[in-house]
């Protein structure tokens, strides 16, 4: 049986890897010389650290990995709102553990420096410089389609055991457009972990990213049954 602590704990593991695959394809492998990914690879890190947590910890938590997918869920009837703070609590746990191992790992480089340690803002901390208007609006509307593809790919009408393919490359595609604006949440866990180890600047932003995902899920999780009925 998949009591609560074990469905916590596998939401803590399947969001430390989300958060030490993704950032970790950022802080360590993006700028590489001669051999750097990019945002091509950072946004397939992405997608693929949830593909792989889908099949893996989906079948006992659901794979959530997200307080976004959390709110979303709940909102649109497949998720008990007793559950929803411990799964958040325990996504934050494990993105807070995956930043800190992360950081351990890259402090070992000669002459490394955290910057912003793939950590998401507005701004200054915007790769692009994009304004605090602009990331606010990327974030709603892009974790809106996220969570919409989650939904919708979840519902029992949907062809059976593909949902973790769509999830995934949803999420690949959602980086592929959001880095340059604001290094991508859609993620509030995902955005908390980095943030700490970033510094204070970044810690400061870090609410529009809880705020903004979290509307942008919510508002898609409840969206889906008004319009498609529960499936």
């Amino acid at each position: 049986m998949n009591t609560l602590p074990r469905r916590m704990t596998a939401e803590a593991f399947g969001t430390f890897w989300l958060v030490f695959g993704g950032c970790g394809a950022a802080v360590i492998s993006a700028g590489f010389p001669k051999l750097g990914i990019g945002f091509l690879g950072v946004a397939l890190a992405f997608g693929l650290t949830v593909l792989t947590m889908v099949y893996t910890v989906g079948p006992i938590s659901g794979a959530h990995l997200n307080p976004a997918i959390t709110v979303g869920l709940w909102l649109a009837k497949r998720f008990s709102i007793r559950d929803v703070l411990p799964y958040i609590v325990a996504q934050v746990v494990g993105a807070i553990a995956a930043a800190a191992v992360l950081y351990a790992i890259a402090s070992g480089a000669p002459a490394w420096t955290p910057g912003q340690f793939a950590s998401n803002g507005y701004g200054d901390l915007s790769p692009g410089g994009y304004t605090m208007a602009s990331a606010a609006i990327a974030e709603f509307v892009l974790t809106f389609f996220f969570i919409w593809v989650v939904v919708g790919s979840t519902d029992k009408r949907a062809p059976a055991g593909f949902a973790g393919i769509a999830i995934g490359l949803v999420l690949t595609l959602i980086h592929l457009v959001c880095i340059p604006i604001d290094n991508t949440s859609v993620n509030p866990a995902r955005s908390t972990g980095p943030a700490i180890f970033a510094g204070p600047e970044e810690l400061s932003q870090l609410w529009l990213f809880w705020v903004a995902p979290i509307l942008g899920g919510g508002f898609a999780g409840w969206l889906y049954p008004l319009l498609f009925g529960e499936g």
